[in-house]
């Protein structure tokens, strides 16, 4: 049983976007088996089921938004032909990794804290070893094109941190996310000293300027993914993973950040699970720390200073994706997570048809259609020639 659970769990993770609501709902309620077998179409859905998740989706308050299983069925039905389960549980098995779901001894309990936004399962290279509780994990992120004062300050943080302990959880990125690992591997005392959390699949390390590092953070500590190998590191992934680092940790702390910032959206997860998030403050001349003065100013944030700040934060018992231009971010906001998904599948160079969108995006056609839309109403997309791709106003 818990064989066919992994591998249904595996398949879902390839079927589904993360944090896809109507899937996680389906998958409370009948279980990962079943639901495998009713989005592939091998078990029909009644009313009965679809009022089942509709209760689950009001429970957590996604209720209102529900369209309904079949526009779902329609969503998942492109990437039916490309679920190989037991390959991608061998390609981890090939690489020396696992694949984990919540059964598992090795399941990170703090993460049911995300409730019906639980991964589905957990794509991990690293050391076979229980990651530590919440309380014993600090979350460092930042911009990706830190200054020299936010590397700094990062490598002191984390070193100091994982002196005392702490498993430093961070995204793998360039610029605060790679200090951060690099100084928690030196200092680090607990079993798992650091733990880089990917957007994309863990088969290949991204970005691969932090190649080596990233392979120094498996060999000591871990590197997981809720995506299946293979998998791209989308906007949409970027966003997503975000939930996990913030789930993993007592302390989020946000070291330095633009205005708009992948770490700020960090920081926000923190704040909807009720974890405490910390801020580095920095000159008031620096973009790099606007987004760092932003929290502290509307009260989301705690200041932090020093390790003994954080850890102070932590208790008794104890990424990003920066956006450098404001025009381009605004242009971005207030897009639906469908429109986000269909931005990320369109190419950049040569134009895509609506039908083999809808395989990389994992949207029925109609969505892709309007989306494809919506998006080139607002600029972000195109059409050429019968197919469509992103306008350079979206890059």
């Amino acid at each position: 049983m818990t064989d066919n659970e992994r591998s249904a769990r595996a398949a879902l993770s390839r079927l589904m976007e993360p944090q896809d609501a109507a899937g996680t709902a389906l998958v409370s309620v009948v279980g990962a088996t079943d639901a495998l077998r009713i989005a592939t179409g091998q078990i029909a859905a009644g009313p009965e089921l679809e009022r089942d998740i509709t209760t689950v989706l009001a429970d957590s308050g996604g209720g209102s938004q529900w369209p309904g299983l079949g526009a779902a069925l329609k969503r998942w039905a492109p990437r039916i032909p490309d679920l190989a389960p037991e390959r991608d549980l061998a390609t981890m098995q090939r690489l020396g990794g696992r694949t984990i779901i919540p059964t598992d001894d090795l399941w990170p309990g703090q993460l049911e804290d995300l409730g019906i936004h639980q991964p589905l399962c957990l794509w991990w290279r690293g050391v076979e070893q229980v990651l530590p509780p919440a309380a014993m994990s600090v979350a460092l992120v930042g911009s990706r094109d830190s200054t020299s004062y936010g590397a700094s300050v990062t490598g002191d943080l984390a070193y100091s941190l994982a002196q005392r302990g702490f498993t430093i959880v961070s995204g793998g990125a360039y610029g605060i996310d790679a200090h951060a690992h690099r100084a928690a591997l030196s200092g680090g005392t607990a079993p798992i000293p650091t733990i880089a959390v990917m957007a994309g699949g863990v088969d290949r390390f991204y970005p691969s300027g932090n190649e080596d590092l990233l392979r120094a953070v498996a060999n000591q500590g871990a590197v997981i993914a809720e995506v299946p190998p293979g998998s791209a590191p989308t906007r949409y992934r970027f966003l997503q993973r975000n939930r996990l680092i913030a789930a993993l940790t007592a302390v989020t702390v946000v070291v330095e950040a633009r205005w708009r910032s992948g770490a700020l959206n960090t920081a926000h997860h923190a704040e909807s699970l009720g974890r405490v998030v910390g801020a580095v403050p920095g000159s008031v001349h620096s973009a790099n720390s606007a987004g760092c003065h932003r929290l502290l100013r509307e009260g989301g944030a705690v200041c932090v200073t020093d390790a003994g700040d954080v850890a102070e934060l932590v208790g008794p018992s104890g990424s990003s994706l920066p956006d450098d231009k404001r025009g381009a971010a605004a242009d971005h906001d207030g897009l639906t997570l469908e429109d986000l998904i269909l931005l990320d599948a369109l190419p950049l160079r040569t134009t895509s048809s609506v039908e083999k969108l809808t395989a990389v995006a994992g949207l029925g056609i109609e969505s892709v259609r309007a989306g494809l839309g919506r998006l080139g109403l607002l600029g972000l997309a195109v059409s050429e020639g019968g197919g469509w791709k992103r306008s350079k106003k979206s890059c």
